[in-house]
């Protein structure tokens, strides 16, 4: 068996920690997280800083990636990215698009304003404030981000100097597992799995690369895996099929509409009494004369014509032997109902609907109604909870990046991230005013509600049952309203007794 991987010098730095608890568990197989890395066991070869992978689907990756990148690029599909990308991230014109919420977060102000200088950092290293929109884009669309935290080694309190993006068809993480096997029950038991991720030069035509270490890469995924749970794939992932769908029905809606729109000559040639080789070739001169055929480009959507002939399309030439009624020239009508188009009406509908963009949207006379909450479509209180989703999958991104800064410069211990990150939250800024109409609604009915109930507090109801029932108020909403309230009354004191002088 080859030597562990850690006897290798991985690229990049490395945060020392103390040994996991999970790894003094034993299992018969590793932990498995939607990350989509790729499993090699302890015995690959490893040659310096690169390694190679035994069945490495890299390629595939690469292709998946590039497929996405492609559908991206059709005019429906860029639309709705752009609604989605656009309603996620929103550039304020005085603050910045995303910021670090410690409300719950009990720790002293010092402790506090050091964590919000460093998200800041952080948010400037990125060049989120003008890039935001692209980066997100690019994690929608690929399903994963990369990026390269840049430190100088020989002084890692400084934390990290700058923050690259990698194209995400480069990179792979992969976890290797080492394992034993049990004496008394004959399994094979995981007892320990490093992580690390491989860097690609070329993407998808190999299956090495050069190895960087977990702590120098921040990487998030979409969330979501295909069917095996092996493979990240993109939101687009379920927009495949119905694009495809969408580009063949206008391609032949197209090809149609050429074909049947004008109307079609039909020649009868008189050939006589010609034998049938030299009715054939005189058949041939009399179409080389007249005839135009134009060929229609689905790549391009052009229309190729080498002879320029402009007039028709292909007509039909029919022979007729002597006796007939001598040549002739007939036409055929051209189609009918050539303006329905409710085929691509339905499979741009269906598109949107593989895309959870509200279907509206597709319409371009649709209008932004700011009225009361019971005007506000159920699409649109869908869309904005997936847009929701969608930001909270992405906050991992700043998350990742703040917890290492944290570390590196000796703020906080891995310990004592593991106690405060829940207590942290990424706020983005909003320009969907459809939760505020909605919560607005709804207080106002609450509010009604326990007008009408007023006359029955103190006999029928008590105070702390319409807080919960009617205003839905939590028993820490309660106790902080409590005390807010002991805090307000002595305030009032002094300004009631310079009344009474």
């Amino acid at each position: 068996m080859a030597e562990d991987s850690r006897s290798f010098k991985l690229f990049g730095f490395e945060i020392k920690r103390a040994s996991k608890e999970s790894e003094k568990l034993q299992s018969i197989v590793p932990q498995r997280d939607d990350d989509g890395a790729g499993y090699a066991s302890a015995g690959a070869g490893h040659f310096g800083q690169y390694v190679n992978i035994d069945g490495d689907d890299s390629k595939d990756n690469y292709q998946m990636i590039m497929k996405y990148r492609g559908v991206a690029m059709h005019p429906e599909v860029d639309a709705a990215i752009e609604d989605i990308v656009n309603e996620s991230v929103v550039h304020g014109e005085m603050e910045q698009p995303v910021d670090v919420n410690m409300d719950q977060l009990e720790q002293p102000d010092k402790i506090k304003k050091t964590i919000k200088e460093e998200f800041d950092n952080i948010v400037a290293m990125l060049n989120f404030n003008e890039l935001g929109h692209d980066i997100f884009r690019r994690w929608y669309i690929d399903g994963r981000l990369y990026h390269h935290l840049v430190v100088d080694e020989n002084n890692l309190k400084s934390g990290i100097q700058e923050i690259r993006p990698i194209d995400a068809s480069r990179m792979r993480k992969i976890k290797q597992v080492k394992k034993k096997k049990d004496q008394e029950t004959g399994a094979n038991l995981v007892v320990k799995t490093d992580e690390y991720y491989i860097y690609q030069e070329k993407p998808g035509q190999t299956n090495s690369g050069i190895k960087l270490s977990l702590d120098s890469v921040s990487y998030i995924t979409s969330g979501m895996l295909d069917e095996s749970r092996k493979k990240v794939i993109s939101f687009l992932h379920k927009a495949l099929k119905p694009i495809n769908q969408l580009r063949m029905m206008e391609d032949s809606l197209v090809i149609y509409r050429l074909a049947r729109a004008p109307e079609r000559r039909i020649f009868y040639v008189d050939v006589g009494n010609l034998p049938s080789g030299k009715a054939e070739e005189y058949m041939k001169s009399i179409m080389a004369r007249y005839r135009n055929k134009l060929v229609y480009d689905a790549k391009t959507g052009q229309i190729r014509d080498d002879r320029k002939h402009m007039s028709m399309l292909e007509d039909f030439w029919m022979p007729r032997r002597e006796g007939g009624r001598g040549t002739e020239v007939t036409s055929l009508p051209g189609g009918e109902n050539l303006g329905q188009i409710d085929d691509i009406l339905y499979f741009q509908k269906r598109l949107y609907r593989a895309l959870n963009v509200p279907i509206n949207r597709l319409e371009p006379e649709a209008q932004f109604n700011l009225g009361r909450a019971t005007e506000i479509s159920r699409d649109e209180l869908k869309f904005q909870k997936f847009i929701d989703r969608l930001r909270s999958r992405f906050s991992h991104l700043f998350y990742g990046i703040l917890k290492t800064q944290l570390i590196l410069k000796g703020i906080i211990t891995e310990e004592d991230w593991n106690k405060i990150k829940n207590d942290l939250q990424i706020d983005y800024v909003r320009d969907n005013h459809f939760k505020e109409l909605k919560d607005a609604e709804i207080m106002r009915e609450r509010i009604q509600t326990l007008d009408q109930m007023a006359n029955y507090i103190g006999d029928y109801f008590s105070k702390e049952w319409v807080m919960k029932n009617v205003l839905m108020f939590s028993d820490e909403d309660i106790e902080k309203m409590a005390g807010q309230a002991a805090e307000e009354e002595p305030n009032e004191e002094p300004n009631q007794g310079e009344d009474n002088e």
